[in-house]
């Protein structure tokens, strides 16, 4: 029989997907042996030092992963939580560790991307502009364009090193969660990792949707095995 999982008049939802929900659109999970990484040293294409370097074969990287990225499609799992959220409102955050646009396309409006966007660019010299759209595939350094300050764009992307984004809102979002949806991430990465256990000190329910369980599993008060896709639709019983 499948589990479920109430959500109260009164429930506020934070939900966090890592790579699992996005790798059942076909997109590589981050540490999968065969995976997107594989070949590619991290040193060499996610680090500030690496863009100083040679941002060209930054560029080329990130090109192919936004190519990918536009190709994949929303599954049955991105729609499900879009729903979920279509229901509950302003009782609904999503924070996602994944660079992708699958979410929004399946219709999420509520959410932040901790680790930036793959359709996006920025300021390499973070002269306080914002990120601009950008979906160029880029063959060359000569075709990324330049900032307004005269600085080149670089992607809109956390290399590792640098600070996630918009920590203060996904505190103050956690904070007030009376339930925390985990789907597919292995518990490894941090500050995300540290997210459940900010969860449960605030008195919220856990709740983690995955394949495996993750490294950061006796955090949570309930364990769902499974594919998102398979898993989401149907998981929720909204009073």
């Amino acid at each position: 029989m499948l589990e479920t999982i109430a959500i109260g008049s009164k429930d506020r939802v934070f939900v966090l997907t890592g790579a699992g929900i996005s790798a059942e659109s076909g997109l590589p999970t981050f540490r999968a042996e065969d995976g997107l990484w594989a070949g590619y040293n991290v040193e060499d294409v996610c680090t500030p030092e690496a863009w100083q370097r040679n941002p060209a074969g930054v560029w080329a990287f990130y090109s192919a992963r936004r190519e990918a990225g536009f190709k994949a499609e929303p599954n049955t799992g991105h729609v499900a939580l879009a729903e979920l959220e279509q229901r509950l409102g302003d009782r609904f955050f999503l924070c996602t560790q994944n660079v992708d646009d699958l979410h929004e396309r399946a219709g999420s409006v509520r959410l932040v991307h901790m680790h930036g966007e793959l359709a996006k660019s920025r300021c390499e010299r973070q002269c306080g502009r914002p990120p601009v759209e950008d979906r160029h595939l880029y063959s060359s350094l000569e075709e990324v364009g330049r900032c307004a300050c005269g600085g080149r764009l670089r992607p809109h992307i956390v290399f590792f090193g640098e600070i996630p984004l918009e920590l203060g809102r996904i505190e103050r979002e956690i904070a007030k969660a009376t339930l925390m949806l985990v789907i597919g991430t292995s518990g490894s990465v941090y500050p995300a990792a540290s997210f459940v256990r900010w969860a449960r000190q605030g008195g919220a329910r856990t709740v983690y949707v995955g394949l495996e369980e993750p490294l950061n599993a006796t955090a949570f008060t309930q364990i769902v095995t499974g594919k998102a896709g398979e898993t989401l639709p149907g998981l929720f019983q909204v009073e």
